[in-house]
């Protein structure tokens, strides 16, 4: 079949809605919305902390963190799946191969990418503000908000990179999730499944998706950053 015939026999499968297709389309969305949402409150505390505060150790967790966003998804995904077998410590949890499991995968592949993006953002923001807040006796609770609300728009491009990361990748959710059909099979695995046994019709229709996606998330992040440089 030629470049031409599959383009076409894939955009028949996205416009007909193939629900075996779109299933894989909504099992993706469904796994690393989830992911990203846990994910982001407790990332913006961590890189609060991280750029507001000084401690023992301070650059060495920061290390920790630049490390670990690092990590090939595989290996997470690897080790998840020793955590998570029969015979690993967290096996009576019996989540392997479960959409939990891939979730857990995303939300570890992205919280690191999150900190360290997100820790950038708030050390670069105006010190005056938190200066101004503690002199006026501010709680802690309302200069987190202001500082947090004061950085929203590249914060929220951080939140837009990590969703990037983590709806692309394939490795982790290839070894804890097991690639089943209406379960787990995700857009990425799909892709990785469908071109191996040479049907790349449904493959190039799931890459229609995600190059929509990216250019959607690529067009809102360039907005956002655009407002960003006009608010600063």
């Amino acid at each position: 079949m030629s470049i031409t015939e599959t383009t076409i026999e894939a955009l028949s499968l996205l416009f007909s809605f193939d629900p075996d297709l779109w299933r894989i389309v909504a099992v993706s969305f469904s796994v690393s919305v989830s992911s990203i949402s846990i994910v982001t409150i407790p990332a913006v505390i961590a890189s609060f902390f991280l750029a507001y505060t000084d401690f023992w150790g301070k650059w060495a967790l920061l290390s920790l963190v630049n490390t670990l966003q690092a990590i090939p998804t595989v290996v997470i995904g690897l080790l998840l799946y020793m955590m998570l077998s029969r015979s690993g410590p967290l096996g009576d949890w019996q989540m392997l191969f479960t959409q939990k499991a891939m979730i857990i995968g995303q939300m570890l592949i992205c919280f690191p990418v999150l900190v360290s993006m997100m820790h950038g953002a708030l050390q670069s923001s105006d010190k005056r503000a938190l200066e101004t807040a503690v002199t006026l006796g501010v709680s802690k609770t309302r200069v987190f908000c202001t500082l947090v609300w004061e950085s929203r728009f590249p914060l929220t491009a951080a939140v837009i990179a990590g969703f990037s990361r983590i709806i692309t990748e394939v490795g982790c959710s290839m070894m804890v999730g097991g690639n089943i059909m209406g379960l787990t099979r995700n857009i990425p695995t799909a892709i990785a499944m469908e071109s191996h046994k040479g049907a790349f019709s449904q493959g190039v229709a799931l890459g229609i998706v995600l190059l929509v996606l990216a250019l959607f998330l690529n067009f809102t992040l360039s907005s956002i950053r655009g407002k960003g440089v006009l608010r600063s």
